[in-house]
């Protein structure tokens, strides 16, 4: 069972690993779609270099925890809060337009249980 849990986490981390870092890069890259979704909920520019940073992060850290299970676990439980917070922030300003966010603290919340229990 725990086989299972492992390649379960493997495909669920690795597919939000890469969503991340492709997020990172075209934040990083200050691509216009993503500038203005980050400008809609009131985050100003100077933060896009440390959101960048996080996801980047998060995406590593989803990575080595196919190896080391406590970084796994921290990666995921840290990219679950960046988009709760995400979340938030919408809602913060009355924008609806929260499915991706929701959507990606879901799956980083299996994430986590799936490397919780393998």
């Amino acid at each position: 069972m725990e086989i299972f849990m492992f390649l379960a986490y493997a495909v669920v981390g690795g597919l939000l690993a890469l969503a991340l870092a492709a997020s990172a890069t075209f934040t990083l890259q200050r691509n216009e779609q993503v500038v203005a979704g980050i400008r809609k909920v009131q985050v100003p520019d100077s933060w896009l270099p440390g959101l960048a940073a996080l996801k980047a992060a998060g995406a590593l850290g989803l990575v080595a925890g196919l190896w080391v299970t406590p970084l796994g676990v921290a990666a995921a439980v840290g990219v679950t809060l960046y988009f709760v917070g995400a979340v938030i922030s919408h809602l913060r300003v009355k924008d609806y337009e929260l499915a991706p966010a929701a959507v990606l603290a879901l799956v980083a919340a299996a994430a986590l249980a799936l490397r919780i229990l393998a």
